[in-house]
């Protein structure tokens, strides 16, 4: 009997000491300038988190520098410079977006804090059967707090593809309709490279190969997409002698009628682009059908962060069901959300099922991250002197 009252009062102990703990991260952060480094690509997430900084601001006392990145990798060089010149404190990156083949960078080096995400108070919320615990096949161990959903998406509209590609073939067969119509974004940027993958997931026939390194049968699995590149890329716009640097340029020329489909990580970007009139109104989103890549996208904070309790109340302010609320509203961002909408009140339950895409693909599983410079450095030496 003493013994179960024991481990009854043990029991009871735990949360009470978890948010004593959580109590002392927001107090020792009350104060603190946490520098977020973020990809700055797109103005809606750039309005977003000004949002973010604001309501830190307000209800945290925390100061929230946004760095906008063209690009994470030049944060991880950063931050691997600063360790190798012995900063191991007060780093100039608090919080990093990443994830995939820069996580597996940062992680296997050891400059990344780990064990912290799922003791966020708001890791109660997050939806586990989405690839929360892994990053491009790489285990996050706690390293990592996912923020945002993401899954590759073709954009097109109804007055020149009232029905869409529905695989590669089709694809293929498309641009072979309308020459000059189709492209992708220059490997390495981020879409283009999962563009790659996502042929490759569809036409190689050792898809197993994908969950782990590339070894010595790479020319094996990879030889059906090389083939079928070499005969899509004379249909493309400028026959494949030039590629548009981003996706933005894509929707850009899509806008303009130059192409007739666009590429974006985000299920919802039609639909705000289109509110927003960046894009024609009958512009809409589409996919394989056997699925489209996805993945969840994360925050992580250096080991040698300079205001780490700071990080940690943002990453958890990132995973409120106010935060991923706003951040999924098409009108705001439109960001797929990383709860579960069964953990929510009844109401938040509501808004945040509105707010979830219909009728999206499957979600297929991105190949281990060893993959994405595999890939980039063979396309290069294939065709990027073009």
């Amino acid at each position: 009997m003493r013994f179960c009252a024991f481990l009854t009062g043990l029991l009871l102990a735990m949360p009470a000491a978890a948010a004593d703990g959580w109590q002392a991260i927001q107090q020792d952060a009350r104060g603190q300038t946490v520098w977020f480094n973020a990809w700055g690509g797109d103005p809606a997430v750039n309005r977003y988190l000004d949002w973010v900084s604001g309501e830190m601001k307000t209800h945290y006392a925390i100061s929230l520098k946004i760095v906008h990145l063209a690009d994470a990798a030049d944060a991880v060089k950063r931050i691997q410079t600063e360790q190798a010149a012995g900063r191991k404190a007060h780093g100039s990156v608090d919080l990093l977006w990443v994830n995939g083949e820069n996580f597996r960078t940062l992680k296997e080096a050891n400059l990344l804090q780990s064990g912290w995400a799922q003791s966020l108070p708001n890791w109660r919320y997050v939806d586990t059967h989405k690839p929360v615990a892994e990053d491009f096949a790489i285990p996050t161990e706690g390293a990592e707090s996912p923020w945002g959903g993401a899954q590759l998406t073709f954009i097109a509209r109804k007055a020149t593809t009232p029905t869409p590609p529905g695989d590669p073939q089709a694809l293929l067969a498309y641009a072979r309709q309308h020459p000059g119509k189709v492209s992708y974004p220059r490997p390495p940027d981020f879409t283009g490279t999962a563009f790659l993958e996502q042929l490759l997931l569809s036409l190689t026939a050792r898809p197993d190969a994908l969950k782990k390194a590339p070894d010595k049968t790479f020319a094996q699995v990879t030889a059906p997409l090389w083939a079928y590149l070499d005969a899509l890329h004379p249909l493309l716009w400028r026959e494949g002698n030039d590629f548009p640097p981003s996706p933005a340029r894509m929707d850009a020329l899509l806008a303009s009628g130059s192409l007739n489909l666009s590429l974006t990580f985000n299920p919802s970007h039609a639909q705000q682009k289109a509110a927003s009139g960046e894009l024609p109104a009958d512009s809409y989103s589409f996919g394989f059908h056997d699925g489209m890549l996805g993945n969840v996208h994360f925050v992580a904070i250096p080991a040698n962060a300079g205001a780490s309790a700071g990080a940690k109340v943002v990453a958890n302010f990132l995973l409120s069901p106010q935060a991923q609320l706003r951040k999924a509203d098409p009108a705001i961002w439109g960001d797929p959300s990383v709860l579960d909408a069964r953990t929510l009140p009844a109401e938040e339950a509501k808004r945040l099922t509105a707010l979830t895409p219909e009728g999206l693909p499957e979600v297929l599983p991105e190949p281990h991250a060893a993959w994405v410079n595999a890939l980039e450095q063979e396309w290069l030496r294939r065709y990027g002197t073009r």
